[in-house]
């Protein structure tokens, strides 16, 4: 795979880096994801407002925060519900503030990160039971948070990815309003047999989301009572995606993810959801969190926020 310059000299970083998650405890590795995140994505951008509160979920409280970027029209407004990334055992509020702040500033929404039970304290599918509760109580308590439930987009990032689409699924199958989802790289097949796709082989070793990590992430994120072919675990195993909202995939090619993030663009445009397919030659798994050190960042993150921006904002 033939990575852009400037793609190639972070690679180059990646792979001097002396610790990798794998050879960390799980505690660990959640403290260096949040620290790269924060060196990777840059300045915080200025927001009109943020707050923190919590919600009920089906197993105990879930930690959400609200971004309002300066010069929002007053309430109710469009609303962006974000899910982070971070193969459902890394991540938190704190590692994707910089994006959800760029992609808050960027669409001109609000954007509401959602925080979930991570693995392997609790296996799939615990994070997609909090992911649609999560967005049924947001949905049905639009009121107290300024949300206009007309103007309702899901987003995230490789398992917030999934995440989106799992409450995609979900929205259609309960009749909830939701009008756009953003599949940012996303991990849409966690069956054994995903390892077969090429880009699993292709993109094995180039960082930061190397084929061996991606094989951490699932033994920690999954236990011998998770069904890899639910849908809530593996988007791609829903008998059909027809009716769900329309989408925005973006996919890295030299991720190894690419391949899943296509056939779910694939699958969604046969079953005639409408969608858009932004792929990235080049680009890495991760990119999108890399403002301070790539250009193509600000590019992705434009297509990501005009997706979001027209599906929310009709006219603007």
């Amino acid at each position: 795979m033939t990575l852009i310059p400037e793609v190639q000299a972070v690679v180059d970083k990646l792979n001097g880096a002396e610790i990798s998650f794998t050879d960390l405890t799980v505690a660990e590795g959640r403290q260096l994801y949040v620290e790269t995140l924060a060196r990777s994505g840059g300045e915080p951008a200025a927001m009109a407002a943020v707050d923190d509160r919590q919600i009920p979920g089906p197993a105990g409280d879930i930690a959400i925060r609200r971004y309002r970027p300066e010069g929002l029209s007053a309430a109710p407004a469009p609303t962006v519900i974000y899910f982070h990334g971070g193969g459902w055992v890394l991540g938190d509020l704190d590692s994707h503030d910089r994006i959800c702040r760029q992609l808050a500033q960027r669409a001109g929404c609000q954007l509401i990160a959602v925080d979930y039970r991570l693995a392997p304290e609790h296996p799939l599918p615990a994070s997609s039971e909090d992911a649609i509760a999560a967005f049924e109580w947001l949905t049905v308590h639009a009121a107290e948070l300024d949300i206009d439930p007309k103007r309702v987009a899901v987003a995230g990032d490789s398992a917030g990815g999934q995440l989106s689409a799992v409450v995609a699924l979900a929205a259609r199958d309960h009749d909830w309003p939701l009008a756009f989802q953003a599949l940012i790289y996303p991990a849409t097949d966690l069956r054994g047999a995903a390892r077969h796709y090429p880009s699993r082989a292709r993109n094995a070793q180039i960082p930061p989301l190397t084929a061996g990590l991606m094989d951490w992430f699932g033994r920690h994120a999954t236990d011998e009572a998770t069904d890899t072919r639910d849908w809530r675990v593996s988007p791609l195993m829903a008998d059909s995606l027809a009716g769900v909202a329309p989408a925005l995939v973006l996919t890295a090619g030299a991720d190894v993810l690419m391949d899943e993030g296509a056939l779910y663009a694939t699958r969604l445009h046969d079953d005639a959801v409408p969608c858009d397919h932004a792929h990235f030659a080049g680009v890495i798994h991760g990119s999108i969190e890399m403002y301070a050190w790539l250009a193509v960042t600000t590019t992705m993150l434009d297509r990501v926020a005009d997706a979001l921006r027209a599906a929310l904002t009709p006219g603007a």
